[in-house]
């Protein structure tokens, strides 16, 4: 709702009139007084999800309108001064209603058209922002329920079930709260995993020079047996995340585990590789996240790191002189790739030339809210004639009766 009153409006006009050798020219300064304008927006979801004004309500009114004239015939203007003010009045309290009217279904449609509802996030995933049910205006808020899941571009129709826990959002001292629950995050984890982006494999001059000699001496007893056309083979190492990563959040922080399969080979040119050791990984990450402009951003910290043998204990006691070397390989090569990719962040949904400033987040049990305020970078103004629609005239405003009431 906005309710403006006892408003004053300042209008001024350049009167010119020709018919045939009679001749006019002037101005009109005028001035309305005791203006009223009370409009309200009816927000809805469209069929794509998007957040749309469906409808403007609107009462105005002018109390009271001066004009003061200038020019040839002054004096016959001023005689009919009080005729032609009580004809400004009028039309001027026909227009009021109208105009708000394009504004919201038209203007402001625009606007919000720019907020982005199912777009691609790389060539990998994409994330769906489409609303779940119509927005709810209270006294105090604006409170949207967006769907907030990422999926594999290659299945555009698949959904990740929603086990997470519903976010409370109590907090006001921002303009804005965003809340994002552990699904948000396991979405896009399972998504990546089903794209097939969550593994890497590190052939020859990849593998670290220290980590392949330790490798090598792991399993030279293994390696001595080999052909000795294949004994010199370049040696390879190949990480495979096993089951989609799960994210937790916790009032002391956000973790992900990881539980991944590592397999030695070696790599014989023309020939097929010879697998020297398979074992199973699990790590644990912290999560910092933090909003910068429009992107939601992601710093990832190895925590914690295991690797045993699914195979006997007694394997796994001997991998234990990899832990150290291993783990420091996902540090300096591997947790610098994903920190790249995290940090670009994802879009979160807002219309063109808003950003969120003075960021602050706090973690709870089973999501973390982000509280900002917002900036305009752009003028209003200036983004809405951007993306002013074509045919301007295609929505069509109330009678000006109609408008009133």
């Amino acid at each position: 709702m906005l309710q403006i009153t006892n408003a004053s409006l300042g209008l001024r006009f350049r009167r010119q009139l020709l018919y045939w050798f009679f001749y006019d020219g002037g101005y009109i300064n005028a001035s309305a007084e005791g203006v009223s304008i009370r409009t309200g927006l009816e927000l809805s979801r469209d069929p794509a999800g998007r957040m749309k004004v469906s409808n403007v309500s609107c009462q105005a009114s002018v109390s009271r309108m001066h004009a003061a004239f200038g020019g040839t015939f002054k004096k016959v203007y001023d005689f009919l001064s009080t005729f032609i003010t009580s004809g400004m009045r009028f039309l001027l309290n026909q227009q009021i209603c109208p105009v708000l009217y394009h504004a919201g279904t038209v203007l402001l449609n625009a606007l919000l058209d720019t907020v982005p509802v199912r777009s691609s996030v790389d060539e990998l995933v994409g994330i769906d922002y489409s609303l779940m049910k119509d927005p709810v205006a209270s006294t105090s808020n604006l409170d949207m329920d967006f769907r907030g899941a990422f999926f594999p571009l290659t299945e555009r129709n698949w959904s990740l079930p929603n086990r997470a826990v519903e976010p409370q959002l109590q907090e006001e001292e921002r303009m804005v709260y965003v809340a994002f629950s552990e699904f948000f995050f396991d979405s896009a984890m399972e998504s990546y995993f089903r794209a097939g982006a969550l593994q890497l494999s590190l052939v020859g001059d990849k593998v670290p020079h220290d980590l392949d000699i330790l490798l090598r001496a792991t399993y030279f007893g293994s390696i001595v047996l080999l052909s000795p056309a294949v004994i010199d083979s370049p040696l390879k190492l190949e990480l495979r995340v096993l089951a989609p990563p799960r994210c937790t959040i916790k009032p002391s922080g956000t973790t992900v585990s990881v539980t991944a399969s590592v397999t030695i080979a070696l790599v014989p040119p023309d020939k097929p590789e010879v697998q020297l050791s398979s074992m199973t990984m699990d790590a644990r990450l912290s999560a910092k996240m933090a909003l910068r402009g429009k992107a939601l951003r992601t710093q990832l910290d190895l925590r914690r790191f295991r690797i045993y043998s699914n195979h006997s204990a007694l394997e796994s006691l001997a991998l234990i002189p990899l832990q150290a070397p291993l783990k420091t390989m996902l540090q300096i090569g591997v947790m610098p790739m994903l920190n790249e990719r995290t940090w670009r962040g994802v879009q979160i949904p807002l219309p063109e030339g808003i950003n969120f400033v003075r960021e602050v987040v706090t973690n709870h049990a089973g999501f973390l809210t982000i509280g900002a305020d917002l900036h305009f970078a752009k003028g209003l103004r200036e983004v809405i004639e951007k993306n002013r629609p074509a045919d301007i005239g295609a929505s069509t405003a109330p009678t000006p009766s109609t408008a009133a009431v």
